[in-house]
């Protein structure tokens, strides 16, 4: 908008500019200029799309944005083959030719996106895509007044409940699940109406034809049809002979036809469709005109070497369309009979039903034809390769390369070596500038086929893009200038992405720094394989490079290397040392390992990485033996590694030059790298283990152990994560670096192979090997002896078979540990072999003994070989022989090799193991999929809250105390507090101060406290929380809480600080009353020793308060950040994992036959929220829990006791007189099982069961006998039985054998859900363990205590004991599931999966439908599953989708609201986003704004 005229400094043309001060309130002077723009210009950035509401195109729409109406048949004009005008390839539809122009906008093809024609149906037809919709309004309507079938009488209670629900309707505060459920309830209430309330016609079902697009309504249901009705099909039938055959007499149904619905839907009022929730008009659901789409999204393809064209299936189908339309013209014009029109009708319905959907769902396949499905819309929308799984969720991308990956030891963990081939292609466009013209210019110089060179070059003045194979590039390198952009070759230090698929968790796409080699594969070093899950036979990776300075930090920074070391899954450190690394490392730390000078200055030219200059000489230690020559230990040389790398990552930060280096052993840059760890060789007496297993680092040195897996793989007390912990991720990775150069040299120096002789086994270890396994198969054959004879002791729960199985398998097992404890004994201790085991590279004591010694057994699902053949596995053994050999115990090695039975019986366990893992993977993926889809939107909030996307609140704290679970250091603690009093030790001497006591602790503990939390920075409100959550023991009432989440976190971490401080002084005293010191030894004025001093241990009071700071700074250090993804984190953590389980079968402790499910089956019943699971248990703890009497009590009143299981006998009496049923019960099995009942108790249940037996019926004739007379109709009531026995009711015979058959399952004691239930003895203490369900009837059994009774069964929870139970069962399950196969997941990540499905006060399953009620967003429904349906339903109830979740904002290409896309940039704009210079607000002297909102005001 310009200025007036008068407000103009000068006239004519010229403009005047008034310019204001720096306050912008007094002008600084007036002059006049020259304006080349107008006065206001738009800021030059991407409009940012607020939200896209769904809706229905009425038919002014459709006939408005149409070009033309299209209705010829035909597609081209012969012979010229040119499209023909008015036909669906009409060139005013756009363009599919290069060459070709666009004759309504004159576009060419990259700038028509093509326009819209329409084609007007003589006769309207249902759209496939609502014809649900159409049937459930058109229920819920009256088809003669149009109304819906709701009462409007103010006096009525039913009026008032409309009214109420049109108020929900309207109010826009309500979300979309209020909504689907008050349609629901109106729907229901209309199907319930059988008369219209306002014009009081008769309604009644209305019903799709089967196998037709057609709907009939049936007003009069069973009454039949009025006579005035009949009179008036007679009459009409007599008049027209033709609808006879249209119409027959005993059909009692009106025919709904497209047209009759149209006219319903037109005079519905406005109010019934906003009841109905309906945002557009209903009649808009009835198709009366149909869009005709661009050319350009159907092309027609030219086929090669013959003259003709391919067309696209949906040309091929407007196409039909226009030409049975034309058919239906015809028919209303009379050129044809009705039912011809009628056919015809039907014909255009099932065309444009496949137009929008070829699938047809609800018609029969005849209609499809016999040729290849055709492709409709629907086709095109959903499914993976669909447009919104293959085109907007995932795209395929430029600048990547693939290639097969090798490994090299001597790159850097960050290092990626990039072919030089793959350099040359790949490109990154680099700005010139004053400091980079030079080289740009070589590179431009070099061209395209010599590295480094570049590609194109893009001139800043005229944005030409220059293609440099055929330019002349010594004149464009001359000429090149500041601001072109050269797009060059890959070069070393590109920081590039590099990913492996599949890609389960985010280390699975890691950022790194290119080396340029030759030869054709992507090399890495070894260690950073194991976040991709990455070998070298054969696997390929994908690189990609990013495009922008901005995308290269982010890639650095967020997915670098070093800064994803360890898995947020349970903060194990994922980068770390393997197989060969550890081998050579567990060699060179050996106590016979020893180097002289020129080996150790070889070690030392080993560690010097090629990146570090400048850097000063290494400190060497004194050698550990000096004559006759000068020797070091193999834990010195590793001690000088540590330190090394040290000096490396001190250099990185300072640049790679010039840094100091580290000094002597003691030196402060080392101290505190301080850990213990026990490796797989420890056997007892910490550093004095005989193994030497117990390896200790104390202020970077190596005092004792072999160090292996644990203290250089993923441990938490490890080498790499202490470093990583206490000196950051780049000193870790140093030393990786340094490790892995060392020890592939040393080791292919020293010589590391495995022959046939390692598995060799010595004549000892065979008569150890046989002995052992004679002493099982002993053992064995006890058993089954003992089972033949019937005196097998039962194990509880089980009968005699499965006890024999149970303990026959305990044994088989043992024999196969021994032979490995054999083999690990008696083989050297040069063995390659056992060294690779022990050292924790490859292999384990179990492989070892398959190969010397013995495979062991074979398990086919968890149990022995199966019978494959008549009461035998093979037809090589005799028939029910249980023997180990006969069930699959391979007692052969492999080295001595298989008898052909034990092969079989190998072949048979290996089978299992394939198909696991071919049907693993794909139930895998999915689940992880689905559990992405649930969690990507949430989000930790600046106030420390977990939000999704629309801002509802899932979590109030993350993990209930807000840290960061990739920070963790203890198992889920977020400080290893043992750990740092080790290192607090190590650093601060003692210096002869004596250690503190309890009485001094308590003295000083809370002012240290006090100190430490106000140099850790917390708010001084928050402190006094802390403090007195800190000070105070824990109440269990919640009301007594004051403090907010974080802080009561906070506080229960100092509290467990200040009770470990208590137990180290208690610890302290304890030694000082055991060396003589007196009860007063902290006060006295006695002397202690130094050596006391010393062998008292505990801490001083310098060491208290370093210890107390350090772990309340770690605390505070380990917060989650706000933005973090810990939804998607949480996805990956439980998804992963998935992928490693195996098929197995748990069996709880004492309980062979109580299986319970687990594995991948089982996180899918826990997440799917499923209502039926395979193993349903319910754990009992008992009141009385240490009489195994009292338990057996309780057994009895909750197992389920059929008649069968207390009676002696069940026998049927026929006789000429009577026939009944005689049952006698067994006293003795009603004793042994606990039950109190007799004869009475009996006939009660039988006579209240489901047989329906009548009082008469029964006689009890003795103490434990009774009767059933066979007179009256006994039978069951289930309607299958019902009709069996009507046809036998004459017959006496079959109904005494039908109820003596049904007798034994009458239920005479305990529920009836329940299968079984078996005593369980742990730690002394007995339990029962319930199989079934219904778990309030459980709780309230006499003898239960219910407060801690649990299920495994999240809906039984649920039901019983409320939502706060099914989330506590959530993850309770899922951990026990995790640590049943040996795996650990961050308890957070648990608790965040059970809010989520728990959090809308219902468990909703991570499945289409739990979603479907979590999200509101149409486009991420779509995107997930069920796309059209999801469009449909949001088009027909005009939803809004906001764009504020993952999955919409990558749809639409937009940041996603996570990480780094959650805050706004705040910044000080002096000049505006354009040339021109707006005015200053007054009373500010710049402007505050965000990015994506500039303000910009006009010029005045």
């Amino acid at each position: 908008m310009c200025p007036p005229e008068d407000a103009m400094g000068g006239g004519g043309g010229e403009e005047a500019v008034q310019t204001f001060g720096a306050d912008g309130d007094a002008p600084a002077g007036t002059h006049t200029e020259l304006l080349d723009k107008p006065c206001f210009a738009e800021a030059q950035r991407p409009r940012t799309i607020e939200h896209i509401r769904f809706g229905l195109l009425s038919t002014d729409d459709v006939v408005r944005r149409a070009e033309l109406k299209v209705t010829e048949r035909n597609l081209y004009a012969l012979p010229q083959r040119k499209p023909l005008p008015g036909g669906v390839l009409d060139p005013r539809l756009g363009t599919t030719d290069k060459r070709g122009v666009c004759q309504t906008c004159k576009g060419t093809l990259s700038e028509c996106a093509g326009h819209y024609g329409y084609i007007h149906l003589y006769l309207p037809v249902f759209h496939i895509g609502y014809f649900k919709s159409v049937l459930t309004l058109l229920q819920c309507v009256c088809k003669r007044c149009s109304r819906v079938l709701l009462p409007e009488d103010p006096a009525l209670n039913e009026s008032r409940q409309t009214q109420a629900w049109l108020r929900g309707m309207r109010d826009p505060r309500r979300d979309v699940g209020y909504r689907r459920a008050l349609l629901k309830k109106i729907i229901e209430a209309c199907k319930r109406c059988k008369t219209c309330p306002h014009c009081g016609t008769a309604n009644g079902a209305v019903r799709k034809v089967a196998s037709a697009l057609k709907i009939t309504h049936d007003p009069w249901g069973k009454d039949g049809l009025p006579d005035d009705v009949i009179k008036d099909y007679l009459n009409a039938r007599d008049r027209n002979k033709d609808l006879g055959t249209l119409m027959a007499s005993n059909k009692a149904v009106e025919d709904l036809t497209p047209v009759r619905v149209l006219e319903i839907f037109q005079a519905m009022p406005p109010r019934d469709c906003e009841l109905l929730d309906l945002k557009e008009r209903p009649e808009r659901l009835i198709l009366t005109h149909l869009t005709v789409p661009p050319v350009c999204i159907r092309p027609s393809v030219e086929m090669e070497g013959q003259q003709g064209t391919n067309e696209d299936d949906i040309t091929m189908t407007l196409m039909q369309i226009i030409e049975v339309n034309n058919s239906v013209r015809k028919g209303l014009e009379g050129s044809h009979s009705p039912n011809n029109l009628a056919e015809n009708w039907d014909f255009l319905q099932v065309k444009v039903a496949q137009f929008i959907d070829s699938g047809l769902p609800g018609l029969p396949p005849s209609y499809q034809g016999n040729s290849k499905p055709m492709k409709g819309f629907v086709q095109r929308l959903k499914g993976k390769q669909g447009r919104f799984r293959g085109n907007l969720s995932g795209k395929r991308v430029d600048f990547s390369g693939r290639t097969v990956i090798s490994p090299d030891p001597n790159l850097r963990i960050d290092q990626v070596g990039v072919p030089e081939h793959m350099a040359k292609t790949l490109t990154f466009p680099e700005p010139v500038n004053s400091s980079n013209i030079r080289e740009l210019a070589r590179c431009v110089k070099n061209g395209v086929k010599r590295h480094p060179g570049a590609n194109f070059l893009t001139k800043k003045k005229d944005g030409i893009k220059t293609y440099l194979k055929f330019a002349s590039r010594n004149e464009m390198a001359e000429h090149l200038e500041p601001g072109d952009i050269v797009e060059r070759h890959l070069r070393d230090g590109d920081v590039v992405l590099f990913n492996r698929q599949p890609s389960l968790h985010k280390m699975s796409i890691m950022g790194h720094k290119v080396r340029i080699f030759p030869y054709s594969t992507f090399r890495l070093n070894l260690s950073v394989t194991s976040p991709y899950n990455a070998d070298f036979d054969g696997d390929e990776m994908n690189l990609h490079v990013p495009q922008t300075y901005e995308a290269r930090s982010e890639a650095l920074e967020l997915m670098g290397v070093h800064n994803n070391l360890f898995t947020p899954k349970n903060s194990e450190a994922l980068v770390c040392a393997t197989q060969d690394f550890l081998t050579s490392a567990f060699l060179l730390t050996r106590r016979d390992t020893f180097v002289d000078r020129s080996e150790l200055g070889l070690f030392l030219s080993h560690m010097e990485l090629p990146d570090c200059h400048n850097l000063a000489a290494p400190v060497i230690p004194p050698p550990a033996v000096l004559k006759p020559v000068e020797l070091w230990t193999g834990k010195q040389v590793m001690s000088i590694m540590v330190h090394r790398a040290i000096t490396f990552a001190r250099a990185d930060v300072n640049g790679g030059k010039g840094s100091s280096p580290v000094g002597t052993f003691g030196d402060i840059a080392v101290r505190g790298i301080t850990t213990e760890v026990k490796e797989r060789t420890y056997t007892d007496g910490e550093h004095m283990c005989v193994m030497d297993g117990y390896v200790h680092f104390k202020n970077g040195e190596l005092l004792s152990g072999r160090v292996g897996k644990g203290a250089l793989g993923g441990s938490k007390a490890g080498l790499f994560s202490v470093l990583a912990r206490e000196r950051g991720p780049k000193t870790a990775a140093s030393a990786m670096n340094v490790l892995s150069r060392v020890s592939a040299r040393w080791i292919g120096e020293r010589g590391f192979s495995i022959g046939i002789g390692d598995v060799t086994p010595g004549p000892r270890l065979r008569e150890l090997k046989d002995s052992t396994v004679q002493a099982g198969y002993d053992t064995c054959d006890n058993h089954i002896d003992s089972y033949q004879k019937g005196t097998l002791t039962l194990q509880a729960g089980c009968d005699a078979d499965q006890t024999l199985e149970a303990k026959v398998t305990g044994e088989l097992n043992k024999i196969r540990e021994e032979t490995g404890r054999v083999c690990q004994r008696e083989l050297g201790p040069h063995n390659s072999t056992l060294v690779m085991a022990q050292a924790g590279s490859k292999g384990s004591a179990i492989n070892i003994s398959q190969m010397v010694a013995c495979v062991g057994q074979q398990t086919v699902s968890g149990q022995r070989a199966p019978n494959g053949f008549l009461d035998r596995s093979l037809p090589h053994f005799k028939r029910r022989a249980r023997e180990p050999a006969a069930k699959g115990f391979v007692a052969s090695s492999f080295f001595t090799g298989l008898t052909p039975t034990e092969f079989f019986f190998h072949t048979m366990g290996g089978r299992e193991g394939l198909v696991d893992t071919a049907v693993k993977t794909a139930e895998t993926g999915y689940m992880s999929r689905r559990l992405m889809k649930a969690l990507e939107d949430l989000s930790a909030q600046y106030d420390g809250t977990v939000r999704n996307s629309s801002s509802n609140i899932v979590q109030l704290v993350y993990g209930d105390d807000g840290l960061d679970p990739v920070l963790m250091e203890g198992s889920s603690s977020p400080v290893d507090t043992k750990r740092v009093m080790k290192q607090v030790q190590a650093v601060i001497p003692r210096r002869g101060e004596a250690p503190l006591g309890p009485s001094m602790l308590s003295d000083c503990i809370e002012e240290v406290l006090a100190d430490a939390l106000k140099a850790a920075d917390v708010l001084e409100s928050e402190r006094d929380d802390v403090l007195r959550e800190a000070m105070t023991e824990p109440s269990e009432d919640e009301s007594l809480v004051q403090s907010d989440g974080r802080s009561r976190a906070m506080g229960n971490f100092v509290r467990k600080l200040r009770e470990f401080c208590d137990g180290v002084a208690l610890e302290t005293d304890k030694k000082a009353k055991q060396l003589g010191y007196g009860a007063d030894w902290e006060t006295a004025d006695s002397d202690i020793t130094p050596i006391d001093i010393e062998l008292m241990g505990g801490l001083t009071r310098a060491q208290l308060v370093e210890l107390v700071a350090t772990c309340v700074r770690k605390y505070c250090a380990k917060r989650v950040e706000p933005g973090s993804a810990v939804g998607a984190v949480g996805a990956q953590s439980i998804g992963e994992p998935g992928t490693q389980m195996t098929l197995k079968t748990f069996h709880f402790a004492g309980v062979a036959s109580m299986n319970v499910t687990l594995g991948v089956p089982r996180i899918k019943e826990i997440i799917n929220a499923s209502k039926n699971i395979s193993t349903p248990i319910i754990t009992v703890k008992l009141e009385n829990d240490h009489d195994e009497t009292a338990a057996r009590m309780v057994k009895a009143r909750i197992e389920k006791t059929t008649l069968g299981d207390v009676a002696k006998h069940v026998r049927s009496v026929l006789s000429s007189r009577r026939s009944y049923i005689e049952v006698e019960l067994d006293s003795e099995a009603i004793s042994n099982l606990q039950l109190k009942i007799d004869v009475q108790s009996v006939v009660t249940k039988v006579l209240s069961s489901k047989l329906k037996i009548a009082d008469h019926e029964v006689r009890v004739t003795g103490k434990y006998k009774f009767v059933v007379l066979v007179n009256g109709q006994a039978r069951s009531r289930s309607a299958a039985a019902e009709a069996e026995a009507a046809k036998l009711s004459n017959n006496p015979f079959f109904k005494l054998q039908s109820l003596r058959a049904a007798l034994p399952q009458v239920i005479i004691k305990g529920i009836g859900s329940v299968e079984r239930a078996v005593i369980n003895q742990e730690d002394g203490k007995y339990n029962l363990l319930v199989e079934g369900t219904n778990m309030c009837e459980v709780m309230g059994t006499e003898g239960v205590c219910g407060e801690q009774t649990t299920t495994n069964h999240v809906m039984e929870a649920e039901k019983t004991l409320g939502i706060e139970a099914a989330r506590s069962t959530i993850i309770s399950q899922v951990e026990f599931t995790m640590n049943s196969h040996g795996m650990s997941i961050d308890r957070r990540h648990s608790m965040l999966l059970a809010d989520v499905m728990t959090y809308k006060g219902e468990v909703l399953g991570i499945t289409r439908f739990g979603i479907a009620k979590m999200k509101e967003s149409v486009l991420m429904l779509a995107s997930f599953e069920k796309t059209t349906d999801h469009l449909y339903d949001a088009a027909l109830h005009g939803r809004v989708d906001k764009i504020d979740g993952v999955s919409e904002s990558i749809i639409m290409g937009m940041p996603a609201p996570v990480g780094s896309g959650t805050f706004k940039l705040v910044m000080h704009d002096e000049h505006g986003p354009t040339a021109s210079r707006p005015r200053a607000r007054k009373g500010k002297t710049s402007k505050q704004m965000f990015v994506d909102e500039p303000f910009i005001e006009p010029l005045t």
